[in-house]
């Protein structure tokens, strides 16, 4: 695994979170914000395949130009070393397929609401002439809060294993495929719209509709078979929904909706129990009207006797003319009639709005949303350990329902962690301390300094008692490492030094050498820590020892990058194939730095130097000896 490794010098790999067929994939943290991230990596063995590549990069920037609240959004690009990466928005929950696994299916609503988030992502895609080809739940991610987000665009063609191709044409997951898609045609968006009627229906029935022994069984299936009935698995789906996810499985592309737009209105439309005038159902209640209609009315040529025989009766002429006038009459009650209801259909559309997807919003995100489609905001504040305090939790009435302008969507806003006083610590050993803490909901981080206090006892604490701090917050706790003065150990043969350093409860380190005049030689030239500082117990002694000089001399200059940590350092030179070490010790921690380091042989002339930063070869140069 490669955790702890990081990327462009920002993004640190911290959790392995799974794989594909083609690509790793780590959480990772953004060092610059602190903020978690995936980092998608591809596979080493995909790296020699040009054409994979090319395409690679080519719908990597694609998906770059999209943002949209419903799309896991790319974030960065980039390759280190011999590893390709994506760095895409980190959605922490569940995928709709691990959703459906648990519950077997999902009620109508709910599948409803979140087909409408998905159709609302490729909507965004589609108009940025970006098409998905592997909508599947398994590409739906569904976080803790309820958001939903889908994953893989762009590249979702190219990284799935379980995948039917035809020349260049890569196509979806196979349960999932439209019939287009299934026999190897080039596809468009309405490919997309069947490939979410496939999801809906599995939401729905807690089936996907075709299923066989092969991935080409099911393939065959999705060109020439139609699914079971919805009502088989769940008969309290309402038709005019059944009717959507009918018109979604069209095999022909022309006769499914034509945007992910038209199938969302379609599917709100069904949720209020309003037909579709696209659907089956539909289209047969309509002809079926029209047939009944004609029947009532009576044959031109039985009209035209009776109006013969009117004329011929002078009574019935009367009482055509009464018959007339009151047809007149209703006539203009029925006109009156229809005005007025247009009017109060034109008053009743204009006025109403649909609820925005105001959850992950700021408030004034919120606000604008609502201000565009004639909505007020009101809002309500709880504190939440996670998100980030003025990110929108929950709404009221959900996003997509229906409203009148002028009314208020309620809105619940993190206030953030919950905010409480730092309880005092001064005086506890470390485990009371951590307990305390604990009970607080609090953690900790230690480090130790001198002290003539009870050794690992509590001396110092950030933030301070009666302070104010986060749950979940890290407290820097300081304990007593005890006290001890470091003697001075310099001039002293290597044996004495050893001898002292145990007597003065602390710890023998590495040891360096350094060159030195043959009456220093085995005697210490150097140490850290300095004579006469205070330190904690078993603090570790590093001692410069005196060895031979040795007579042809150069310098290797040799750049120590920034480090939050001392590392090991060492150098060395290549003479007659063996290597010499020259230096052995810590770095400093912090910024960048030089140093010159003096390396000695009894070889003259150019020879290999090489530098090794915790036991990683850094550099190797070439350095002349005189």
């Amino acid at each position: 695994m490669m955790r702890g490794i990081v990327f462009a010098e920002r993004y640190k790999l911290v959790d392995f979170i799974g794989q594909g067929g083609m690509s790793l994939v780590y959480r990772a943290v953004d060092i610059r914000t602190g903020h978690s991230v995936a980092i998608k990596i591809l596979k080493s063995e995909y790296n020699s395949d040009k054409e994979f590549m090319e395409r690679f990069q080519r719908e990597a920037q694609a998906a770059s130009l999209m943002s949209h609240h419903n799309i896991v959004n790319l974030l960065d690009v980039g390759v280190e070393g011999e590893y390709r990466y994506l760095v895409l928005e980190y959605v922490s929950g569940s995928t709709l397929k691990e959703i459906i696994q648990q519950k077997g299916r999902l009620n109508t609503n709910t599948a409803i609401q979140i087909t409408v988030r998905i159709l609302s992502a490729l909507q965004h895609a589609h108009s940025n002439g970006i098409i998905h080809r592997d909508i599947k739940p398994q590409n739906v991610l569904v976080n803790a809060d309820g958001h939903v987000k889908v994953a893989d665009f762009g590249i979702a063609r190219m990284t799935n294993a379980f995948t039917i191709s035809k020349g260049d044409t890569v196509v979806g997951s196979v349960h999932y495929s439209s019939p287009e898609q299934a026999g190897g045609s080039v596809v468009d968006a309405t490919s997309d719209i069947y490939s979410t009627g496939v999801v809906l229906y599995e939401m729905l029935t807690g089936h996907v509709p075709f299923v066989g022994d092969t991935p080409v069984a099911v393939a065959m299936q999705h060109i020439n078979a139609t699914p079971p009935p919805i009502s088989d698995y769940n008969p309290d789906v309402p038709p005019a929904v059944i009717s959507v996810v009918a018109v979604s499985l069209k095999k022909s592309p022309k006769k499914r909706y034509q945007s992910a737009r038209e199938m969302a209105d379609a599917l709100l439309k069904a949720r209020q129990g309003l037909p579709d005038p696209n659907t089956p159902q539909y289209m047969e209640h309509t002809a079926a009207q029209a047939s009944a209609n004609a029947q009532r009315q009576p044959p031109p040529a039985r009209k035209a006797a009776a109006s013969q025989t009117a004329k011929r009766a002078p009574t019935r002429k009367r009482r055509k003319r009464i018959t007339t006038l009151f047809t007149i009459l209703t006539g203009c009650l029925v006109l009156f009639g229809l005005v007025a209801g247009s009017i109060t259909v034109y008053h009743s559309v204009a006025g109403s709005a649909l609820a925005p997807d105001l959850v992950g919003m700021t408030v004034e995100e919120a606000q604008a949303q609502v201000k565009h489609v004639g909505l007020n905001l009101q809002q309500t504040e709880v504190n939440h350990d996670k998100i980030p305090a003025g990110t929108i939790l929950s709404q009221t009435p959900e996003a997509d329902a229906e409203m009148r302008k002028g009314d208020s969507v309620v809105i619940t806003v993190s206030l953030g962690p919950s905010r409480i006083l730092m309880p005092g610590l001064l005086g506890m050993t470390h485990d009371e301390a951590a307990a305390k803490l604990k009970e607080k909901g609090l953690s900790m981080v230690v480090s130790k300094s001198p002290s003539t206090a009870t050794l690992d006892t509590v001396i110092a604490q950030n933030p301070q008692e009666g302070e104010t701090c986060n749950v979940g917050q890290e407290i820097e706790v300081t304990l007593s490492g005890g006290s001890t003065l470091v003697p001075d150990l310099t001039n002293r043969t290597y044996e004495e030094a050893i001898q002292l350093i145990k007597e003065n409860n602390l710890t023998a380190g590495k040891v360096v050498y350094g060159e030195a005049a043959d009456d220093q030689i085995g005697k210490v030239l150097a140490q850290t820590p300095a004579a006469g500082t205070m330190a904690i117990l078993d603090t570790q002694v590093t001692l410069t020892v005196g060895t031979k000089s040795k007579p042809y001399h150069a310098d290797m200059n040799v750049d120590v990058p920034a480090s939050q940590d001392s590392l090991p350092l060492r150098v060395t030179l290549l003479e007659n194939d063996n290597e010499v070490e020259q230096y052995n010790g810590m770095t400093t921690a912090g910024a960048a730095y030089s140093v010159i380091i003096p390396v000695s042989s009894s070889l003259s002339g150019p020879l290999s130097c090489r530098v090794y930063l915790n036991g990683q070869l850094i550099v190797e140069r070439e350095v002349t000896l005189q």
